[in-house]
């Protein structure tokens, strides 16, 4: 069986969820959103010519002087009146030029006598120095923040700025999170058994997203409860982990199927996290990742917050993959994509020794993952090659 590139996958897994419906929040509610509406200017910023440094509002021609001060301009608080030939005004940065002026001489090259001011050094270059013009920023009408892009702390501020109280975005994406597996406990359970991680990890790995999460907890190893938890979940996106490969208990591909799934693929040519698949059941998105948790971590992230950033609106709902250079020689890889737990040590990637899908201390202790190609030659220390940062 020919297992799928992961490209092709991460293109599959988008196209089977249904973006959701677009709601108004204010905007202390929509950091990290994405926006589904342009973000328009309803005000022009700055809104008057405004001066840049505190000093003296006068015209450029007047200079060297003498010229005469006639009054004060603060930031709330603009001079009333006009300038003439000859006269200036003490201003402070942020505050309103007054009209008729079209320079700021700053107040460490001003020499003053009372009210009368002459250059005391070398002064503004040219006309218009030091004068924040009308607009310079941007104009009523602008768009400030385009469809699709996400609502960072300078994207809010911009729209704050932009005399914008509230904005379009999506609703939060409902995601259902569920975990199988006889040999799973709750983490602080007595005993020896396994406490399960990967529901916690998963919920980490989504927090920054605003998404509501229904915990369906973890399912043990029986098809007639699997089938009846994926037949009746309520959410957009539905997450399993563990189950998803071949063994006599690994029963979520029947029981997604019975319960109504149409399965797109399963395994693709990653590693870790060969045995994902992918369905849809209705509109219900639906990624079954391995349980191993590293595998989990590295699918989650490939495929399960960009699946849910798109359902939001994103426009470009992948991580960023940037580059580092190598701390150690690599040997060849294999015919999947190798995702290898890193750390970044002054500068340079290193991957960990041992990379065993079940390891969390191993990826716990990285920073980055370096990206493998499939049949990539071997690499040496000093080469560069793509990552993806973690932590």
């Amino acid at each position: 069986m020919t297992l799928l590139p992961v490209a092709e996958a991460q293109a599959r897994v988008l196209a089977l969820g249904r973006p959701v419906d677009g709601v108004q929040v204010p905007l202390h509610d929509a950091l990290n959103r994405w926006a589904v509406a342009p973000v328009v200017a309803r005000r022009t910023q700055p809104a008057a010519d405004l001066s840049a440094m505190d000093g003296y509002a006068l015209r450029f021609a007047d200079l060297p002087g003498p010229l005469h001060v006639i009054g004060e301009s603060a930031a709330g608080a603009p001079f009333a009146g006009a300038i003439d030939a000859g006269q200036a005004v003490r201003i402070f940065t942020g505050a309103a030029m007054p009209a008729g002026a079209d320079t700021v001489l700053v107040q460490e090259e001003a020499a003053r006598d009372g009210a009368t001011l002459t250059l005391g050094g070398e002064g503004p270059a040219h006309v218009g120095r030091n004068v924040r013009r009308r607009g310079l920023d941007f104009h009523e009408g602008d768009v400030l923040v385009d469809v699709g892009q996400r609502l960072t702390p300078a994207r809010l501020a911009v729209a704050a700025t932009g005399g914008v109280a509230r904005v379009a975005v999506a609703r939060p994406v409902r995601v259902a999170l569920a975990a199988t597996g006889d040999e799973l406990v709750e983490p602080g359970t007595p005993g020896d058994a396994l406490p399960e991680s990967n529901r916690l990890l998963l919920r980490a790995l989504l927090a920054d997203m605003g998404v509501e999460i229904v915990d369906l907890g973890i399912l043990p190893d029986r098809l007639d409860t699997l089938t009846h938890a994926f037949a009746t979940v309520d959410a957009d996106v539905l997450v399993t982990t563990g189950g998803a490969s071949v063994g006599d208990h690994d029963l979520v591909r029947p029981a997604l199927a019975a319960a109504g799934t149409t399965l797109d693929f399963w395994r693709i040519a990653l590693r870790p996290g060969k045995p994902m698949l992918a369905g849809r059941r209705g509109d219900m998105a639906v990624v079954g990742l391995p349980g191993n948790p590293v595998s989990a971590f590295v699918t989650a992230l490939l495929f399960v917050r960009p699946l849910v950033a798109h359902l939001a609106g994103a426009t470009q709902p992948f991580a960023t993959v940037s580059r580092a250079l190598l701390g150690e020689d690599l040997p060849a890889n294999g015919e999947r994509t190798d995702y290898l737990r890193a750390e970044l040590r002054d500068g340079r990637a290193v991957a960990s020794t041992v990379q065993d899908s079940s390891m969390l201390r191993t990826l716990a202790r990285s920073t980055c993952l370096i990206v493998r190609e499939p049949h990539a030659p071997a690499a040496r220390a000093g080469d560069s090659a793509e990552i993806l940062m973690i932590a």
